[in-house]
Formats: C-alpha cells, sequence, structure tokens
C-alpha cells in the first residue's frame, strides 16, 4: 500500500490536497504546484474559493497571477465539497487552531475537518496535519477520529504531522525554502511525508514522532514571545529611566555571540507567537504542572496595549488634551510590516481601548482597506483613511502601530501635532522629531 503511493509521490503524479486555503494553505499549493503536482484546495468559505476559481487571490504574496498560472496549467482545482476528499492521494490539514475566550486550544477546525476526512478515507491515502498545536494532538485527537472508520494507520492509511514554518511578507522564506520537520505515526508514515516534501521544500528534517514535531513548533513560538515579553518589560523600565530601549538593542546585537535581537512593541500578533506558548500552558496544567515562565511572558506581552494607550494618554495631556474627544489615527492594522494579515493584530486591541476611552478614531493600512470583521474584537466599519497634510494636520495623535515600509515618515511627522511611535520606525525622521514620542 504505501509502495504504491510513494511511487506516485516520487513520479508528482499523486493529487495533493489542501484543506484550509489561507496564509499556510495558499503558499503550500504553490510550493507543490511549482514541484510538478496538481493540487485541489478545500475550504468551507465558499466566497475564497469562487475567487480562487477565478484565478483572483486574497493574499498579498500570494498573485492573482500566480492563481491564474495554476489554473491554466491545469494543476489547481478548489472547492467547498468536503465530500470530494477521497480523491486526493494525500490530505494537508492547514486551519486554523485558534483559542477559545478562556485561552484554552479551540481544535474545534482540526477535529470537524478530520471528520470531513474520515467519512471518504480509503485505503493508500496519506494524512498530515500542519495546523499548529500541543504536543498529542495527532495521536489522540486525529488517530481516533480516523481510526473510526475501521481503516488502520500504518497499515491502510498513513499519518504525520510536519508543522507550518511560514512568515508572511518575507520573500527570502517562502513555504518551499524553509526546511520541513516531519514527524510520522510509523516508519511507513514518516518516509512517505519524508518523501512528499522533499519533492517541493529545501530540506527536510525527520524527528522520531509527531510529538517531537508538534513540540518544536511549540518551543520555536514560545522562545519568541519569551524574548519578546523580556525586551517589553526591559522597554517599560528604561522609558522610566529615559534610556532609549531600542539604542541598547542595537548596540547590544553588535555582540557576534550570545546574544539575538528581539524588538519590544505594541502587542504581540499573528496566528501563532500569542497562541502558540497558551498551548503548552494548557497541556501543562493537564500534566499537574505549571509553565510559570511561559504564562509570565503572555501577562507581559498582554499588557503592551494597554501600557501604549496610558502612555498616549499622558503625551495627550502634556498637551493640555484628555483622548477623551482627541482625533486619534492608527497606522497599521496588519500585525507586521508590509502584510496584509490581521490575524491577532494588537492594533485591534489598541483601537478597542482608544474607543473605551471616547478617542474619535481613524486608521490608515496600505495593505488593509477596510477593517475585517474579527471574532475577539468588535470595531465599527472603517475604512483606511488618507494621509494627507490635511488629514494629518488634523489630527492630535498619530500613533504608530505597525511599521510599513510605504509610510513616508517624514511627511507623517512634518504634517503631524503629535506622532507616538511604538516600533521605532520615525528613527530617521529629522525634522519635527521633538513631535515623536515612543511608547
Amino acid at each position: 500500500m504505501s509502495g504504491s503511493l510513494l511511487e506516485r509521490i516520487q513520479n508528482q503524479s499523486a493529487l495533493i490536497g489542501v484543506v484550509g486555503l489561507g496564509y499556510v494553505g495558499l503558499p503550500l499549493i504553490d510550493a507543490f504546484v511549482n514541484a510538478g503536482f496538481r493540487c485541489l484546495g478545500f475550504d468551507v468559505d465558499q466566497t475564497k474559493v469562487d475567487h480562487l476559481l477565478q484565478g483572483r487571490s486574497y493574499i498579498k504574496h500570494i498573485s492573482s497571477e500566480t492563481v491564474a498560472d495554476w489554473i491554466a496549467k491545469k494543476q489547481f482545482d478548489a472547492t467547498s465539497d468536503m465530500s470530494q476528499l477521497g480523491q486526493a492521494d494525500v490530505v494537508i490539514i492547514c486551519v486554523p487552531t485558534p483559542l477559545n475566550d478562556s485561552r484554552d486550544p479551540d481544535l474545534s477546525y482540526v477535529e470537524s475537518t478530520t471528520r470531513a476526512i474520515a467519512a471518504t478515507l480509503r485505503p493508500g491515502q496519506l494524512v498530515v496535519l500542519e495546523s499548529t498545536t500541543y504536543p498529542t494532538t495527532t495521536r489522540q485527537v486525529m488517530l481516533p477520529i480516523l481510526e473510526s472508520t475501521g481503516l488502520s494507520a500504518g497499515k491502510d492509511f498513513f499519518v504525520a504531522y510536519s508543522p507550518e514554518r511560514e512568515d508572511p511578507g518575507n520573500a527570502v522564506y517562502s513555504a518551499a525554502k524553509i526546511p520541513k520537520v516531519v514527524g510520522g505515526l510509523d516508519p511507513e508514515s514518516l518516509e512517505l511525508a519524508t518523501a512528499l516534501y522533499q519533492q517541493a521544500v529545501v530540506s527536510i528534517v525527520p524527528v522520531s514522532s509527531p510529538e517531537v514535531a508538534e513540540a518544536c513548533k511549540i518551543l520555536e513560538n514560545t522562545y519568541r514571545a519569551v524574548n519578546i515579553a523580556l525586551v517589553n518589560e526591559l522597554k517599560v523600565l528604561f522609558d522610566r529611566m529615559e534610556i532609549d530601549v531600542w539604542e541598547v538593542i542595537n548596540a547590544a546585537k553588535t555582540k557576534p555571540f550570545g546574544f539575538q535581537a528581539f524588538y519590544p512593541g505594541p502587542g504581540l500578533g499573528g496566528h501563532c507567537i500569542p497562541i502558540d506558548p497558551f498551548y503548552l500552558t494548557w497541556l501543562a496544567r493537564r500534566y499537574g504542572l505549571t509553565t510559570r515562565f511561559i504564562e509570565l511572558a503572555g501577562e507581559v506581552n498582554s499588557r503592551m496595549p494597554e501600557y501604549v494607550v496610558s502612555r498616549l494618554g499622558e503625551f495627550l495631556n502634556d498637551m493640555a488634551k484628555p483622548i477623551k474627544g482627541s482625533k486619534v489615527c492608527v497606522l497599521g492594522a496588519a500585525y507586521k510590516k508590509d502584510v496584509d494579515d490581521p490575524r491577532e493584530s494588537p492594533s485591534f486591541v489598541l483601537m478597542e481601548l482608544l474607543l473605551q476611552r471616547g478617542a474619535d478614531l481613524t486608521y490608515n493600512d496600505p495593505h488593509v482597506p477596510r477593517l475585517p470583521k474579527m471574532r475577539h474584537h468588535n470595531l465599527p466599519v472603517m475604512e483606511s483613511q488618507e494621509l494627507t497634510a490635511d488629514f494629518l494636520a488634523a489630527q492630535d495623535c498619530v500613533l504608530i502601530a505597525t511599521d510599513h515600509s510605504a509610510y513616508d515618515y517624514d511627511h507623517i511627522v512634518k504634517h503631524s501635532r503629535l506622532v507616538v511611535d511604538t516600533r521605532n520606525a520615525a528613527i530617521g525622521v529629522v525634522e519635527g522629531r521633538d513631535k515623536i514620542r515612543k511608547a
């Protein structure tokens, strides 16, 4: 059974099914299409499917021209009909794994997708989970659902975990150029998953089990969350001491060993760093342990939006203005520079806090022309405002939340009354530096 699938993988005749056509799924499809495979994309959002079938992309770093080329070459199709999952030789799951309201892992998308796969599961298929999750998910959550069909993993079908490593907006590290960690439930599953990704990805890192691969992803992002918390905490301390934390970091990173630069900000954003460490703390509680270090980092990072708004209020107070009634424009809705991805963006928290305090709020983001609806945020319908000289002059405060390269910071500072910079983005501005405050 595995030999037949292995042959189809090696000669690129295997049909690759990808469930979840978002910031992880589409770049993955691009990597497989470029390697010569045919791909069938699945998503419950019919609007996304329709856009793709029309050759239109909704993700900045996968262009519409790229999608149209997939279709023209007859290497891509998309559907919301999960009953077609049985057509695919390989099914890769790239669905969201958010936190629920009590900050526990929400695996409902993984579970519903696995049930859909089980409904059409046939002998000889390989199922790979890429969604970020806690160790044991593949074995304890997915496997029982798949084996409820009466088929046996490692004999009739094959299962592996390979964590996504996407970096939106970074052309240097596309999905095909990032080493891929792979853990199989059994030797045959590992062999198949390794052979699969070897066709499309620069290098493969096989590990002994899905649990190791799952833990690897959690470690990568927890490492970042903890170090960002450290510099965020130092930012608050150094600010009180009137020391520029960015200058300190830039000096420290000249050391050629033993130091990696991390930078403070208005909070954590994206689909991984604000979420993944809480998977680990939740799992630790199930094992009767507490991860105090990780939980403290989460507390520090989650306080940053409140700190930024507090400092903004102090800066406005110096101008004899309260936040209530003041015109405040937030620059950046995306969670990081030069992307259109708003997931878990601290900008949404900042905007909510400012509205709660009565600010007359607007925003600008060249990559997010209209605020999308978010599961955990309730903001009014807003559209990005053009940063004309007159518009900027009319604002009491401009808050830089995301340091997009498209921003003309000289223009912004020149025409603004007050600029609160959370990213050290306006460091190169000369004229009007007295208007800049850091937070």
